[in-house]
């Protein structure tokens, strides 16, 4: 953490969160300031629409060669979900594109689309539609109210395709165990 602020680090939902929205999701954290805090949810597919189908509605065309890698299109979060945001490796660089930390980058214009479906897109992304989204001290509080555990984020563990086994690979890499967290806030 950086001046105790979460920019590059996960959010773990904990048992007690109460917005289902956000049950057992991994959110990986853009920025995280005094002004406020956004997110990705980074776990949870939408599944009503294909990356396909995307682009036909954008009037982009798909490159044929590489229309088999085309990505799945994940629930960013319920902020402003017919908005675009694509989470990647720091090797894909364009205007608008936003360093976040280590080899992660954002970019939300279209133009990342095009290159992702002329195959000239990063090496590594996530496309997600909607972010989470916290005002001043909103986030704190949570975590002071156990919704939210905060973890270190390894690149390779971020665009990992195995997102049903996301949340708990992320608790274990903190040494902690699914079953083993309480499902009522507390404070002693």
């Amino acid at each position: 953490m950086t001046d105790g602020y979460l920019t590059g680090h996960l959010l773990l939902a904990m048992p007690t969160m109460s917005d289902p929205r956000f049950e057992r999701t991994v959110i990986y954290m853009c920025a995280h300031g005094p002004e406020g805090a956004i997110g990705l949810v980074i776990n949870r597919l939408i599944g009503s629409l294909s990356f396909p189908d995307l682009l036909t509605q954008l009037d982009i065309e798909i490159d044929p060669e590489h229309h088999a890698r085309m990505p799945d299109i994940h629930f960013g979060g319920p902020v402003e979900t017919e908005r675009g945001f694509v989470l990647h490796t720091s090797d894909y660089r364009h205007d608008g594109t936003m360093w976040i930390a280590g080899d992660i980058a954002l970019t939300a214009n279209i133009d990342i689309l095009r290159d992702i479906a002329a195959g000239r897109g990063p090496r590594q992304h996530i496309l997600t539609l909607g972010y989470a989204g916290w005002g001043p001290g909103q986030l704190e509080g949570e975590i002071q109210g156990n919704a939210w555990l905060c973890a270190p984020c390894e690149d390779t563990r971020l665009f990992d395709s195995d997102l049903d086994e996301m949340w708990n690979r992320a608790l274990a890499g903190l040494g902690v165990e699914a079953a083993l967290l309480s499902t009522h806030a507390g404070r002693a």
